[in-house]
């Protein structure tokens, strides 16, 4: 995910190797909790499932095989391209040990962040329904 410009005062200097040392040297190119590969089309079946091209199985959305499932002529089986990110498993980008670190594709991302852009959607409907401030008048 790209870093916000006002955020990336936050971020150590040498990110952009450090993301890489994560991405590819340790996760192998690969999202560590489904294990995605980065930069391929992936079908899928829009719940977490996915084909796995490689091994020629289905799996899960926690990377396990699904030997048993069908999937029949009529289900909506999708693609997605799948970029890995890096990120931090304490949602705090200042702190940047590896063990702090997980490569992960966009859906495994947004799960790992959900709540954090819950609360923050929160505030955002909550600054909408404010009619101004006490003392500036109305938001305008």
């Amino acid at each position: 995910m790209p870093i916000r410009p006002k955020f990336k005062w936050l971020y150590p200097i040498d990110w952009p190797e450090l993301s890489n040392a994560i991405r590819f040297g340790r996760a192998k190119g690969r999202c560590e909790t489904c294990g995605r590969p980065h930069g391929k089309e992936v079908r899928h079946l829009g719940d977490g499932r996915w084909w796995d091209e490689e091994q020629q199985l289905w799996r899960n959305g926690r990377g396990r095989s699904l030997p048993r499932l069908v999937v029949n002529d009529h289900a909506a089986v999708r693609t997605t391209k799948v970029f890995l990110a890096t990120a931090h498993l304490d949602h705090d980008p200042s702190n940047c040990p590896s063990r702090n670190l997980k490569a992960l594709c966009q859906r495994c991302h947004m799960i790992h962040d959900r709540e954090e852009h819950q609360r923050r959607r929160r505030i955002t409907l909550r600054m909408r329904k404010a009619i101004g401030d006490l003392f500036l008048g109305l938001y305008r």
